[in-house]
This record gives C-alpha cells, structure tokens and sequence, in this order.
C-alpha cells in the first residue's frame, strides 16, 4: 500500500529519507506556531486531501511545487511594526515560514492537483488516477 509521507525541512536534525515516517501515523503534529504547521490527511475512494492549519497567512504567502513525486509546501510573511514616538522610533521584523514535502504515492495524479486557502486553512485535493481507483466487485463469467 501507497502512503503519503512528509519530510520536514524546518528544523535539520530531519534528514531526508532516512527518518520517514507514515503521515497517518503522525497526529501528534505541533499546532502552527511560527516553525511547522499542523496537517491533516484525509483519503477517500476519490483521493487525497491535505489540510494545512496556517491562520494569519494569505494566499499569496504560499507556495506548492511537485517535483518527482514530491511536493513541496511553504510559507513565507514578513510582518513589520513600526512605532514612532516623539524622542525614538521602535521597529520590529517577523518572519514566519515554514516547508513541509510530502512524497505521494503513484497512484495520485499530479497533473489535477488543486489548492485553495479559506478562513485559515490550506486545503490540497490530490486525485487518484482512474486505474488506481477502487473498482466495485463484478461477476466474472467462465467460458
């Protein structure tokens, strides 16, 4: 069986492939809090669906690229605060970002992938290709 698996960019001590683990197995994701946002895999007869918990970004802040069966995920907002009073001015830079590359299973097809961002949450449809696609049970004659 096919699973989608992530890798995480965001901190080094996770290398590439060599610490994989099963994404349905990885619940216990840290909430969204300036290093790696929370996700949500969902698989139905259909496909897949990633949700990606990442308040306070907009839509233009993301990035999706697949490459070989890995896509790749990431965010990047700067915030700047600016206060100005009569003897300084105080001013502050944030960066959040993040990257999170998961390796999809053969069975999804690449070319309709789709994403969207509502009220929070990244959500990416992942359909599966027709022949990976369950099929129902059919009596089969004997000639």
């Amino acid at each position: 069986m096919n699973t989608l698996v992530k890798t995480h960019f965001a901190n080094p001590s996770y290398l590439n492939g060599i610490f994989r683990k099963d994404l349905f197995n990885e619940f216990a994701a840290p909430a969204f809090s300036g290093s790696v946002p929370a996700v949500n895999v969902v698989e139905s007869k259909e496909g897949f669906r990633i949700e990606v918990a990442a308040p306070g970004l907009q839509k233009s802040d993301f990035k999706l690229n697949l490459e070989k069966n890995q896509l790749t995920i990431s965010a990047q907002k700067e915030n700047k605060e600016e206060e100005k009073n009569e003897k300084y001015t105080r001013r502050e830079f944030n960066y959040v970002s993040f990257q999170r590359t998961f390796t999809l299973p053969n069975s999804v097809n690449g070319d309709k992938i789709e994403a969207n961002y509502s009220e929070g949450i990244l959500s990416i449809a992942l359909p599966k290709r027709e022949e990976a696609k369950e099929k129902p049970a059919r009596a089969i004659e004997i000639a």
